[in-house]
């Protein structure tokens, strides 16, 4: 096995260095191993090893040498890459040793469509790599904490397939966070600011320091003792950076406030918190963070927190920034859904008009819809807009196959089909799902009186209609008449094909569509055999979940 993992290398290495003129890169090459090879991701930290050994090793030939050895070795084509990376997914850049990635959503809310993307590439980045992958949740705004998010966004991610290796909670590591903050004082790189806030934006914007700035280490040092003992608003403590910068966002960005509000999770014991771009350069450092996916929003932070590693001499991560992402005709804003839920115009975080992952899998979006639409964007720095079409789309490629196939009607009226022949009374057997026969069949007895969609009807006076696999009809003045039995008649006739359902044995259905109106009907009786998270076709209507089978079978409509 290391003797073919090795031919690997070498011959990856040779692509490369021919590639970069006479130079391979090591990153590169074990982006290529561990994305077209999954049977090594376990062995990252050989495939690191031995690829550093011979890219060495080819680096010392000359370009001349590496084309004649490529030659030698019959290797004559770049190896295409596999097709998540021709969606976007290029290699991260500048690997050098284990790959350490974090998801770091804040525990305001459950997780929704956005989240889904930095889940998704982090996720996918860590198994091509095989490093790991840290769940950070950074809860260090005790206003903005949701107690049951903590809960919703483990169940979340575990919906969506996402594991990871660790879990940092931030509120655990106040203290932590206190210790780095005095040792910034003590460095001279940070400092206590009671200016009032709209002083302290007139100067800053001027591109002046205030008088707190001048303040000794000794001084510092004792407000930052007193700080606890503060009120909010009081003082904050000012990381220092360069005042005359461009951009006046970044010029002595605040590192620690006071907060007087109870915690949720942690009550009382703190009122001075750290903002998040303090906290996140911390724990991106104590933790080995190489390299961090984020969006576009998040580059004056970066700037910001480059600051901070300086201050302290520590290695700065790979930054990538990706654009931003934007769905039409859905609520993506934790707080604007949350308005919603507290005024009632939502009825929970799983309400169909959200675009949080509890709504659209309670559709029955599948999440290998929403991974390959994230693979497919990818990380590029251009904003990218989603539609619900471009996920129907991907999702009926996931249920087309697994989603067995029901008669239902949802504006039902129940008819007597005048002069039936007896002869085509009896029980009609409907394949379940009619590329898979060995799923079986549904039995629907058929005595010539059964529920019809009024829409059909109404869209049909003095019309031929063709019940499936079953007789034709024709809609005339007010009745219903037997008018011919076979397939070839209806299509004579240009006969509409519709679904039907035996009034002998019809089951209570209601089916919520995306705007949350229900809409109310009848189904054969075959969807008893059906259990809660079930995905169904109901022919001619849409996909849809089955939810709950008590008082009454509830369906959420996912798409056509």
């Amino acid at each position: 096995m290391e003797d073919q993992l090795k031919k690997l290398i070498y011959k990856y290495a040779l692509l490369n260095a021919v590639k970069h003129k006479g130079h391979a890169q090591r990153g590169a090459v074990v982006g290529v191993i561990m994305a077209s090879h999954p049977e090594f991701r376990s062995e990252a930290q050989k495939v690191i090893k031995l690829t550093t050994e011979i890219i060495e090793e080819v680096n010392a030939l000359t370009l001349k040498d590496q084309n004649i050895e490529m030659k030698n070795k019959g290797i004559h084509e770049i190896v295409k890459e596999r097709k998540t990376e021709e969606k976007g997914l290029v290699d991260l850049p500048h690997v050098e040793g284990e790959v350490v990635l974090r998801f770091a959503p804040n525990p305001s809310g459950p997780l929704h469509i956005g989240h889904a993307r930095a889940a998704f590439l982090n996720h996918e980045y860590f198994k091509r790599y095989g490093g790991k992958l840290i769940l950070r949740l950074e809860d260090t705004d005790p206003r903005r904490v949701d107690p049951k998010a903590y809960q919703m966004i483990e169940e979340d991610l575990t919906w969506l397939g996402v594991k990871w290796d660790e879990k940092i909670i931030q509120s655990n590591r106040i203290n932590l966070y206190h210790q780095y903050a005095e040792k910034l004082i003590e460095l001279g790189q940070a400092y206590m600011c009671t200016c009032p806030g709209d002083e302290f934006k007139r100067l800053k914007d001027q591109s002046q320091a205030c008088t707190c700035r001048d303040l000794s280490i000794n001084d510092n040092l004792k407000l930052w003792k007193e700080m606890p003992f503060m009120s909010e608003g009081e003082a904050v403590l000012r990381v220092k950076t360069d005042i005359n910068h461009k951009n006046p966002a970044i010029r002595d960005w605040v590192a620690m406030r006071i907060v007087d509000f109870e915690h949720p999770r942690i009550g009382t014991q703190y009122n001075v918190y750290p903002m998040m771009n303090f906290a996140v350069t911390v724990d991106d450092h104590l933790q080995g963070i190489t390299h961090v996916l984020r969006g576009k929003d998040h580059l004056a932070n970066s700037e910001k927190q480059k600051y901070l590693y300086h201050h302290f001499g520590w290695t700065v991560p790979e930054f990538i920034h990706y654009g931003r992402l934007k769905m039409e005709d859905v609520a993506l804003s934790t707080s604007q859904a949350r308005k919603g839920i507290n005024d009632g115009v939502y009825t929970g975080w799983d309400d169909p008009h959200l675009g949080t992952l509890r709504a659209v899998s309670k559709r029955g979006i599948r999440k290998e819809a929403l991974e390959e639409l994230m693979l497919e964007i990818g990380v590029k720095i251009a904003d990218t807009t989603i539609t619900w079409k471009k996920i129907y789309g991907l999702n009926r490629n996931v249920l087309e196959e697994e989603a067995n196939r029901y008669f239902a009607v949802f504006h039902p009226r129940k008819v007597v089909i005048k002069y039936l022949p007896g002869s085509f009374k009896g029980v009609i057997k409907r394949l379940k799902h009619p590329d898979f026969p060995d799923r079986g069949y549904r039995m629907l007895p058929f005595d010539g009186i059964v529920y019809l969609d009024q829409i059909d009807l109404n869209n049909n006076e003095n019309k031929v209609l063709r019940l499936m696999d079953s007789v034709n009809i024709i809609f005339k003045d007010g009745g219903i008449t037997f008018h011919s039995s076979s397939l070839e008649d209806a299509r004579k006739f240009n006969a509409q094909i519709v679904q039907w359902v035996p009034a002998t044995s019809s089951i209570d259905v209601e089916l919520v569509m995306p705007d949350n109106s229900i809409l109310k009907g009848l189904a054969e009786s075959s969807i008893e055999e059906l259990k809660p998270n079930d995905v169904v076709q109901l022919e001619r209507v849409g996909f849809a979940r089955l939810d709950e089978i008590q008082p009454k079978r509830k369906f959420y409509f996912a798409h056509k």
